[in-house]
């Protein structure tokens, strides 16, 4: 008798060995793919960013890698040009993506209440905009918002007035609606997926209390797709912070406004790619991703805290 138990204990061991071997082949791609693209990025950084390039003492011998510890650290934490970037890039977060997520959340909604192969046309063509490379679409606003070329100036002055999307007033509002209209597909799609795992019998019991669409929608569907907002929310908060493309290519139409220093990463570029102070970008990089992981671990468990109460 006690042979047979450790029998099948044995082989329910082995079945649980094997499952979790099977797991492990199945995400080892993703694992090892995460550790080239970040992990590996990081460290070499972290390494880069305790040395300098510094002059030798008579200047005639160039440059000598010099090991510092600290110091690139200390200077980036008293660097007011980097934090004003980040202060700047945060306040146009705070408006910029409760706008899409609204939008995302409306458009989901919408959706969800189509049927047939109208969904699946209308969930295409929203999505259309966030597989177009940020690089390539940014160029087409730049021809829409150009006073001499694009159509929104034709129109503001077909009806009386003048619009300069390039000026510094409207430079924020131009890239809010490129980074809007690129991000709200793939924010609905996330959305929408939790929609339809909603119950439908919940729907029925609510036509049959008299409940309408809005009713329905504000206290059964968005309710349950709290989890996917604070997703997204978290999602775009970190691609916020590292903004890049957008603003560089603006950076061509207003110079005067979209600076060097204008995001975090623009400056890190800058300081690595124009100044070659890469040691110093190195640090930089690394204080961008650790205020980039206490701002996304602040945002989850404050949301958190409130889709769970």
């Amino acid at each position: 008798m006690y042979s047979q138990t450790k029998v099948r204990t044995t082989r329910r061991r082995s079945r649980t060995d094997l499952t979790g071997a099977k797991g492990f082949l199945f995400t080892a791609p993703f694992f090892a793919g995460f550790a080239l693209v970040f992990v590996v990025p990081f460290g070499y950084a972290l390494v880069e960013s305790l040395f300098a390039q510094r002059r030798s003492g008579s200047g005639l011998g160039g440059a000598v890698r010099t090991f510092v510890g600290l110091d690139n650290f200390a200077l980036g934490f008293a660097d007011g040009d980097f934090w004003a970037s980040i202060g700047r890039v945060g306040l146009f977060a705070l408006v910029q993506i409760p706008i899409m997520l609204g939008l995302s959340l409306v458009a989901a909604l919408l959706l969800d209440m189509v049927v047939g192969r109208s969904a699946r046309f209308f969930r295409l063509g929203l999505l259309i905009p966030y597989m177009i490379p940020a690089i390539v679409a940014t160029l087409v606003w730049l021809y829409l918002y150009s006073p001499r070329l694009g159509p929104i100036s034709d129109i503001a002055e077909w009806l009386g007035g003048a619009v300069d999307m390039f000026s510094p007033q409207l430079l924020w509002v131009s890239i809010g609606n490129l980074l809007t209209w690129a991000g709200l597909g793939y924010n609905m799609l996330i959305i929408y997926g939790s929609l339809r795992s909603v119950p439908r019998e919940l729907f029925e019991a609510a036509y049959l209390d008299g409940a309408g669409e809005f009713r329905i929608a504000w206290s059964i569907k968005i309710p349950y797709v709290r989890g996917s907002l604070v997703l997204t929310g978290m999602l775009s908060i970190i691609h916020m912070l590292q903004i890049f493309a957008e603003p560089l290519v603006f950076r061509v139409t207003s110079p005067e406004t979209v600076t060097a220093d204008f995001t975090p990463i623009m400056m890190i570029y800058n300081l690595a790619f124009q100044q070659s102070n890469y040691n110093y970008a190195s640090a930089l990089s690394v204080i961008l991703a650790l205020v980039v992981g206490v701002v996304s671990v602040v945002f989850y468990k404050l949301t958190n805290r409130e889709t769970a109460a």
